[in-house]
């Protein structure tokens, strides 16, 4: 198994990685959108897991200077609980950490546990915050 960088030739399984990781995602979160508008801006923060030449896993990550931000850490449902997910995170905080980031962010939905304990296992932390959006498009 290797973690590399995205390439363009990942889109077609990244996309189903995705769509079976996050069925319930809004269309601006699936990789027709978001993948571009990374790939425009810091592609070298995207990367895949790659076994027997299948993306089996993917990360994005991203920084403004300020914070850094964890988005579409997805794991094929064959490869879960091999410790994959955990490299994968890993992977994208060294990235975040070269750039000079200090602080690491990402939200998960509430209501996903098994996902939280999995972050508060790598030793993130559920911080007294509201989260807030809003569309501008």
């Amino acid at each position: 198994m290797k973690i590399r960088n995205y390439r363009e030739t990942d889109f077609a399984q990244v996309d189903t990685l995705w769509k079976q990781a996050f069925p319930n995602d809004p269309p601006w979160n699936r990789a027709a959108n978001a993948i571009p508008a990374k790939t425009s801006f810091q592609p070298e923060l995207l990367f895949v897991a790659v076994a027997d030449g299948a993306v089996v896993g993917s990360v994005m990550a991203g920084y403004d200077g300020h914070r850094g931000w964890l988005y579409a850490v997805a794991v094929k449902q064959s490869h879960r609980r091999s410790g994959l997910g955990t490299k994968l995170v890993r992977r994208a905080e060294e990235a975040l950490l070269k750039l000079g980031c200090g602080k690491i962010n990402l939200q998960v939905r509430s209501t996903n546990k098994a996902v939280v304990q999995f972050y508060e296992g790598l030793g993130y932390q559920i911080e007294d915050r509201v989260s807030l959006g809003r569309r501008v498009e």
